[in-house]
């Protein structure tokens, strides 16, 4: 079967989204960070994850599995837009899943010694008291956990995973997995009653070696099963044990996908019989039920399957996922050439009549939400997560949606494990905040890590914005209408040299010359041959003048360079980021160029304090009689505590040749810019770099979502009002 995204579904994508808004919609309300939840004695930097999630009957209270930590943690929902810690249970082994049913948690807890010694068990928490009461044991290593809607079932996915370090990962790896069933008799687990269900002898692939993974129940006792490594799907009856039907999860071929990890998002590659290799399982219903197809082995489909469970493939997504992901600038463009976006959770309930699909990506850090019409999924939205959402479990009874996002990057001061928590209402969508609306032979153009912005000088809501490095081989000018809610970006310009896209470049900032061109801001970094330098480009993006930073400049250099550049009459004031060499701590340069004498000189900026990371600049813009400039700390999170827009009269701006004494000009706070950062329920991201004020007097500010690497991908893109 062959899937491809034409002119016509191209054009079905940019308009859906905003046909989706009559309908009420999901809107993120908050994200707690797990490692609140850490007890006191515990280093704050204690490593922390929320995988899979599960919630009470009642919806007041969510519960979540914590592998690094070896815990199982509570969060109180009684106010969902501002969840608290409520503990953890520390556990012997490491906890795979969760589910509850009254006022019991049953989590499944791997404690094998060897990938060819797995073991594991299955225990009971009490809610009230957070004890543990009982402790099944499993035999093997426990995955999936689920449990049947009449609360009467509980089946349990054994995996008895593969070492992928041993012969490249390559099948079979004994211990081979199973499914084990066991009955819940007045709320409690009998552990007596476990039934083993022999899988070997199913799959076309490694049959003997079958890696059960993920589980669901439906309403029937009906348990359906992905064998991901396999390729295969199980069907069993959960009462006696029964193999009702097993089938292959088929194969894909895609077209119009990237599958280059170059540094540009080309949607241009083709990929053919790629298995699906199935993670997440849920039922739509008691005949049908969807997979997502993350792939691990050799596979993965970067979309969503829906089948029968007598095996027929009644709808599969293709790319149209992916493509949507593409659009809000969220696809993992380092993962390209492996599993692109990489669908591995799923959530599936009914609110008010609907029943809504819910897709996790791994690698873009989103949920896309669809809507099931019995046949083909209905696209509504996307909603923004933190980085690597895992489970999701859907509250109906208070239009709750839940997702456990399971990264932790403190180790490398990035963003912690977060749950966000969406609300289901009546309105429009908070997020995207900007999407591409660029087509190239009839499929989307992508974007991601917007690094500057610039006003035209004429048209109201007309904005230009370049990316960074990250794409560096596709660096690009974006062209923004930001009249539109979302703002769209309408045009691209790629930035060439010589009829070829440019090379060691880092675009920081991005100024109008007032004659149709640009002036371009590159940061230098010498380990990686990027000069420090500003570039001339005309409306087609072609360099026209490239503008080295001068040696008395470079004897000083560090890595830490230009940011921001606007032009004053015939001077372009360049915003560097961090002190160089010959200047104080606790103050920066901004350079100043003038394009008609080519003479060079600067000024000095000072810097706020902080107590923990480095403060710099990110932008700088000029309108009426002052220099707008963002500063901002490398902090996310909690830990953020400078992200402002600061201004500098333009009187002060009377540039001192370099290598001399600067003088230090005064600064005047316009904006914080941190309750901005926290308007769509999330975490402050690090990098707000973007800032300008159109021709109407309208400011507008921008994220830079790093290329969605260790980052959750989101772009943030706002307005300030009148300036």
């Amino acid at each position: 079967m062959k899937f491809s995204v034409l002119g016509a579904l191209a054009a079905a994508l940019l308009g859906s989204t905003l046909a989706a808004q009559a309908e009420p919609v999901f809107n993120r309300i908050a994200s707690f960070p797990v490692a609140s939840n850490l007890p006191s004695e515990m280093a704050p930097e204690t490593e922390t994850s929320s995988e899979i999630i599960t919630s009470t009957e009642d919806g007041q209270m969510l519960i979540y599995s914590d592998s690094p930590l070896g815990a199982i943690g509570f969060i109180d929902l009684t106010d969902p837009a501002n969840p608290k810690p409520h503990g953890v249970v520390k556990i012997d082994g490491e906890p795979t899943s969760v589910t509850s049913v009254g006022d019991k948690v049953f989590a499944g807890i791997n404690t094998s010694k060897s990938f060819t010694e797995p073991s594991g068990v299955l225990v009971t928490i009490d809610i009230a008291t957070q004890a543990i009461s009982a402790t099944c044991d499993l035999g093997g290593q426990p995955d999936s956990v689920a449990l049947s809607p009449s609360g009467d079932l509980l089946a349990v996915a054994i995996e008895n995973e593969r070492d992928e370090d041993l012969n490249d990962g390559a099948m079979p790896q004994m211990p081979a997995g199973w499914l084990s069933l066991f009955k819940i008799v007045d709320g409690a687990l009998d552990c007596g009653s476990r039934k083993d269900v022999d899988l070997t002898g199913l799959g076309g692939i490694a049959a003997d070696d079958p890696e059960p993974e993920f589980v669901d129940i439906n309403s029937k006792n009906e348990v359906v099963v992905t064998l991901q490594e396999n390729n295969h799907l199980v069907v069993v009856d959960g009462n006696t044990g029964e193999i009702l039907n097993h089938f292959s999860a088929g194969e894909v071929d895609l077209e119009g996908v990237d599958t280059r990890r170059d540094g540009a998002i080309t949607l241009n590659g083709s990929l053919k019989g790629v298995a699906r290799e199935p993670d997440a399982v849920q039922w739509l219903d008691d005949d049908r039920f969807v997979i997502a197809n993350e792939g691990d082995y050799k596979g993965g489909s970067r979309g969503f399957s829906i089948f029968s469970k007598s095996g027929d493939l009644l709808f599969d997504s293709g790319t149209d996922f992916e493509h949507r992901i593409v659009m809000a600038g969220h696809f993992p463009e380092k993962r390209a050439n492996k599993k692109g976006v990489e669908p591995e959770g799923l959530e599936v309930k009914t609110f008010g009549g609907n029943t809504y699909i819910f897709v996790l990506s791994e690698r873009g850090s989103v949920v896309g939400v669809y809507r099931d019409t019995g046949g083909m999924p209905e696209f509504v939205q996307l909603l923004p997560t933190g980085i690597a959402p895992e489970g999701a479990i859907a509250i109906p009874g208070r239009d709750i949606l839940a997702v456990s996002n399971e990264a932790d990057l403190v180790a490398d001061g990035g963003a912690r494990s977060h749950v966000t928590i969406y609300r289901l209402g009546e309105g429009t969508s908070s997020y995207p905040m900007i999407e591409s609306k660029v087509t190239e032979g009839g499929l989307p153009v992508g974007f991601g890590a917007l690094s500057g912005l610039a006003a035209d000088p004429e048209v109201a809501g007309r904005l230009y914005a370049v990316n960074d490095s990250f794409y560096s081989m596709q660096p690009t000018i974006f062209e923004i209408d930001a009249t539109k809610a979302p703002a769209e970006i309408t045009g691209v310009i790629r930035v060439t040299r010589g009829g070829q896209p440019a090379q060691l470049l880092d675009l920081e900032g991005i100024a109008t010359d007032g004659k149709g061109g640009f002036w371009l801001a590159s940061e230098g970094n010498a380990g990686k041959l990027v000069p420090h330098a500003l570039y001339h480009v005309n409306g087609k993006g072609e360099i026209k003048e490239s503008v080295a930073f001068p040696e008395e400049l470079l004897v000083h250099q560090r890595r830490f360079g230009a940011e921001g550049i606007t032009m004053v009459g015939d001077t372009l004031w360049v915003a560097i980021q961090r002190p160089w060499k010959d200047d104080p701590k606790d103050a920066v340069k901004l350079l100043a160029y003038n394009t008609s004498t080519k003479e060079w000189g600067a000024v000095h900026y000072p810097l706020d304090a902080t107590e923990k990371g480095w403060v710099g600049l990110s932008e700088i813009t000029a309108h009426g009689d002052h220099v707008y400039i963002v500063e901002r700390d490398n902090q996310i999170g909690e830990a953020a505590k400078i992200k402002k827009l600061y201004r500098v009269p333009l009187s002060q701006l009377m540039p001192a040749p370099l290598g001399g004494e600067l003088p230090m000009v005064t600064k005047e706070e316009v904006r914080d810019f941190i309750p901005d950062l926290k308007a769509t329920g999330g975490y402050v991201v690090d990098k707000i770099e973007g800032f300008t004020i159109d021709a109407a007097g309208n400011g507008y500010a921008v994220t830079d979502n790093d290329g969605v690497d260790d980052s959750n991908g989101e772009t943030l893109f706002f307005s300030t009002g009148k300036m």
